[in-house]
């Protein structure tokens, strides 16, 4: 268990994942912030706030995962309400940021929503905030406020090590992710290959070819979220076929959405691993191919260093 000093901090959750709040509570031996947060008959969100935070750090556990837009709203509601409140400091606490894949205009006429995000976040009153593996990184930039970029690597680490896989390789499945693949190669002692493919259309993709030897290797592919699952289901169909040994993929952010977990059951890979920054709901619970490890020490340990203003610069190691 964590140790605070004194009892002038709260951690608040709204509806996007309790759970993981309520783990995160345990692991600091406090208990999770009493809060209201609903909604009018016509879908408006009320909030609540029914503890006393005048004057005290608080943290609000949301996560911006689907139903992205009601989570959004819920949190930057939920700030307002601690702002008016009184509350000495905020963290807005995202273990998933939404909106962030579009972070830079692709094509002409396109917002930047990661950007716009942020300011509202910022506008609410947030004070800080506290994320886990960024779409890209840049995004930190987009904020004039404080923004503590955690990483799931040791948690992915640990279980895969676990495995003990025989002549590992880890597949980046675009050249977007080379270097997280290559950090955890690094850390894995496993050689490293990137699949070349191209996006037509936003959601689909198309595998090209292998750059890299994979021919009786178990393989693993790495991406920082797996959202219809298309791109991790199509490599690992070309890895198969390119004569890999077992192929599991890991991500930090389970959104399977649409086709993803049938996709994930028809595919040839063998394990998908993640965390659980997201919530799963009962149909993607039920896939026998997910394994998810919890990330609530990590950001346990993060927010008592935040509270007693202590560095975080090991958890970034």
């Amino acid at each position: 268990m964590v140790k605070l000093r004194g009892q002038e901090i709260k951690v608040f959750s709204g509806n996007a994942n309790p759970a993981l709040a309520k783990e995160i509570c345990q692991q600091m031996n406090l208990p999770l912030g009493n809060a209201v947060v609903g909604q009018f008959s016509d879908g408006e969100i009320n909030v609540q706030i029914v503890d006393n935070v005048r004057g005290m750090d608080v943290f609000v556990v949301q996560p911006t995962a689907s139903p992205v837009n009601r989570h959004l709203m819920e949190l930057l509601i939920m700030i307002d309400a601690l702002k008016r409140a009184s509350a000495a400091r905020i963290t807005a606490v995202l273990p998933y940021y939404g909106y962030s894949r579009q972070d830079r205009k692709v094509q002409p006429r396109v917002p930047i929503t990661s950007k716009l995000v942020a300011d509202l976040i910022t506008t609410a009153g947030a004070n800080r905030v506290l994320t886990m593996d960024l779409h890209a990184g840049q995004i930190q930039g987009f904020f004039n406020i404080p923004v503590d970029n955690l990483f799931a690597a040791p948690v992915l680490l640990e279980y895969i090590r676990s495995k003990k896989f025989r002549n590992l390789t880890v597949v980046s499945p675009d050249a977007g992710g080379v270097e997280r693949a290559r950090a955890f190669a690094k850390r894995l002692n496993a050689t490293l290959a990137i699949i070349d493919k191209r996006r037509d259309k936003p959601n689909e993709a198309q595998v090209m070819h292998i750059i890299g030897d994979v021919k009786g290797h178990d393989c693993l592919l790495l991406d920082d979220m797996v959202d219809t699952a298309g791109t991790i289901t199509e490599g690992a169909s070309a890895l198969k076929a390119n004569g890999a040994g077992s192929i599991s993929a890991a991500c930090s952010h389970a959104v399977l959405s649409g086709p993803a977990i049938k996709r994930i059951n028809e595919s040839a890979l063998d394990e998908l691993i993640t965390t659980n920054t997201i919530a799963l709901d009962c149909k993607q619970q039920e896939c026998k191919k997910l394994m998810v490890l919890s990330v609530a020490l990590i950001f346990s340990e993060a927010i008592t260093r935040i509270h007693e203003e202590t560095s975080l610069s090991s958890l970034f190691v």
